[in-house]
């Protein structure tokens, strides 16, 4: 067995299945709980592992609600999200990935088909918390704030709530019902959300609002600029502006032929809407390597199945009328991308600039005392708050990575942390069980078990309207893939430990229980652990006890 997290030293004298080899044992058996990988790198801080156990055991409103309590959008995630969970779950060294996308988004879909509401009725704590921002970060605090009691009131410039969920991600990977459905949650549980409202001074607005702590979860919704020399600037169009302005229902008229000037999601998300516009040509224009691409590598390859062209290591330089200058790159000793003084003609009627985005902070910038790295606001790490007490800031306004997850986990850590200092509390540091690798695992328990595939509208169907792209996991299948979890690091109750203990040392407690050892009988072999499916048993030093 490989070595265990916690470093416990094995001991020869003592193989497997010795039995009492001598009148002191040496180690004893514990049964212990280990943080399995896909829990850890969730940015929303589900437990995953649990609401896939209570999928597996048929009780699917009960894992909507355990999976609730840290993330109030499932359907929104189960497709949108990136799923860093996937990417580290052991499952994908035996096969493939447990599709927790997809087990997400079918308890989010069959929750809005239900009518699942939280039900959770606290009481009020006579607190008011302001939020700048309907965005997934805003939102998320909103609703973690609101089941602890306080009052909460959003204020947003946009005219529907939703933030870059609305006016960034297309309605072919989100459709807008299931966004309105989700949210409509929140403001069901009494969260105020006043949209079209553009808050200039902060501290006004919460003094006269009486508001007690305040929230900044504004989103990178400002494009940023570079400057190419064009002979008609009404042909170039920045991709923030493009995407919101289809998504509040305009279909712009974008010629047969469209460049896009960037590497990112965003420039993805531009090129295949210009394809749904018309767009017989689509071309992405990068100045690095597809490796060196910041874009998701499965947004890329979407793009790409829908006829998106990639043009890899080149740089604008100029626009004419119908086309546009273009350098070819090449990359340094240190893979920076280097002019070559080589240049190429692209045929163009439109270019979508999708160069970044920056947060819209500048309301910010009077107040005494805060500080800023550029766009971004700059705050404790751990609890979110600005150098200002009370002014806590979190999502695309401060330095992270700009994602839906991320904000959502941001929005859950910042209502923890805002209801704390509400209440004169300081939280103590979370502590997290070790993390249960591949190596650590004896799976000839599990055999090999295929990943389901979601269904997909076909790429010549796609481009001709903005229906969803990828479909839903039927309920057969959510409980297959969910059945798929290895239980990594967890007791599961599989009884391999008491059928395999020589001694009659393990005790069975009853279904939900586990078990619990009985030392006078164990002789410490470490049978049990050594056939541990998840490893959860460990061998540790005896504490010096006598049989």
């Amino acid at each position: 067995m490989a070595d265990s997290p916690r470093d416990i030293t094995r001991l020869p004298d003592l193989a497997a299945g010795a039995g009492r080899v001598a009148p002191v044992r040496s180690r004893m058996p514990i049964y212990v709980d280990l943080l399995p990988p896909c829990n850890n790198a969730c940015p929303a801080g589900e437990n995953i592992q649990e609401w896939l156990r209570l999928v597996k055991a048929d009780q699917a409103q009960d894992a909507w609600r355990q999976l609730t309590t840290d993330n109030p959008f499932p359907a929104i995630h189960g497709r949108v999200c990136y799923h860093p969970c996937e990417s580290a779950c052991n499952r994908a060294f035996l096969d493939s990935a447990v599709s927790i996308h997809g087990v997400e988004r079918y308890l989010g879909d069959l929750a809005l088909e239900k009518g699942w509401s939280f039900d959770h009725k606290p009481v009020p704590t006579g607190r008011k918390v302001l939020i700048i921002g309907a965005g997934p970060s805003g939102l998320s605090a909103a609703y973690h704030l609101a089941r602890v009691g306080h009052s909460v009131e959003i204020r947003d410039s946009s005219d529907q709530p939703g933030g870059m969920m609305r006016y960034g991600i297309p309605e072919y990977r989100l459709p807008r019902p299931v966004l309105d459905g989700e949210v409509k949650r929140i403001t069901d549980m009494g969260v105020v959300i006043k949209n079209g409202h553009v808050v200039k001074d902060l501290l006004t607005e919460q003094t006269e609002g009486g508001f007690d702590a305040v929230f900044v979860a504004v989103g990178a919704h400002l494009s940023k600029k570079v400057d190419i020399p064009a002979r008609d600037a009404s042909k170039v169009v920045d991709a923030v502006s493009f995407l919101r302005d289809v998504a509040s229902g305009e279909r712009p008229i974008m010629g047969r032929k469209v460049a896009v000037y960037g590497g990112g999601n965003t420039a993805m998300d531009a090129a295949r809407v210009a394809r749904r516009l018309g767009a017989t040509e689509t071309v992405v224009v990068y100045r690095r390597t597809k490796e060196q691409m910041p874009a998701h590598a499965d947004e890329a390859a979407e793009a790409e199945r829908e006829g998106v062209k990639m043009n890899w290591l080149r740089t604008i330089s100029s626009m004419e009328e119908s086309d546009l200058t273009v350098e070819i790159m090449e990359l340094d000793e240190n893979g920076k991308p280097q002019g070559t003084g080589r240049f190429e003609k692209l045929e163009a009627d439109t270019v979508i600039l999708a160069l970044g985005q920056e947060a819209d902070t500048g309301f910010l910038h009077g107040i005494p005392g805060l500080r800023f790295s550029g766009d971004v606001v700059t705050v404790d790490p751990t609890t979110l708050m600005t150098d200002v007490p009370g002014i806590f800031a979190g999502g695309d306004a401060v330095p992270s990575e700009r994602t839906v997850t991320i904000g959502v986990g941001h929005g859950k850590r910042a209502a923890r942390n805002i209801d704390a200092w509400l209440n004169q509390l300081t939280l103590p540091p979370k502590q997290k069980h070790p993390v249960i690798g591949y190596e650590g695992l004896h799976l000839w328990y599990f055999g090999d078990a295929n990943r389901r595939a979601q269904p997909e509208l076909d790429p010549e169907a796609r481009v001709s309207a903005f229906d969803e792209v990828v479909g839903g996991l039927s309920a057969g299948q959510a409980d297959y893939e969910a059945r798929r979890c290895l239980s990594c690091g967890n007791c599961f109750e599989c009884d391999g430990c008491l059928g395999s203990c020589p001694e009659d040392a393990i005790i069975k407690l009853g279904k939900g229980h586990r078990y619990q050892y009985d030392y006078e009988k164990c002789t410490g072999c470490g049978t049990c652990s050594e056939q541990c499916p998840v490893h959860a048993i460990e061998m540790i030093p005896e504490t010096g006890r006598e049989w």
